[in-house]
């Protein structure tokens, strides 16, 4: 028998490190009051962005919200899935700085000194 494997590339936390890209599982809610990042919900990081749910415009409103909270730019972040979905996972590549959400646990990859 193999051993268990992870439900998603983060195992039981919003976010991991794969190298120097930081992965990070989203639970967007569209159409809020003011972009803000909320608190984790289970396996995933909760995002408000004030951008509507239509064609995908949310996660593209989301995406340049946090590049300037990771210090990277917008080409930088790519989503994995969940365009169009308020599930979504996003890969971040060698952010600068985190959000404070990110200071509960493990803040840099693995291989950094």
């Amino acid at each position: 028998m193999s051993t268990a494997r992870p439900r998603n590339a983060t195992g039981d936390s919003f976010f991991a490190w794969e190298g120097d890209t930081l992965i990070v599982n989203i639970l967007g809610k569209p159409s809020a009051s003011k972009d803000a990042i909320g608190k984790p919900k289970g396996t995933q990081l909760k995002i408000s962005v004030t951008a509507a749910p239509k064609g995908g415009k949310a996660t593209d409103h989301m995406v340049r919200f946090l590049a300037p909270l990771f210090g990277v730019a917008v080409a930088d972040i790519t989503v994995v899935f969940g365009q169009e979905n308020v599930n979504k996972q996003l890969r971040i590549k060698a952010p600068k700085k985190l959000p404070p959400v990110f200071l509960q646990g493990t803040l840099l990859p693995p291989d950094a000194s």
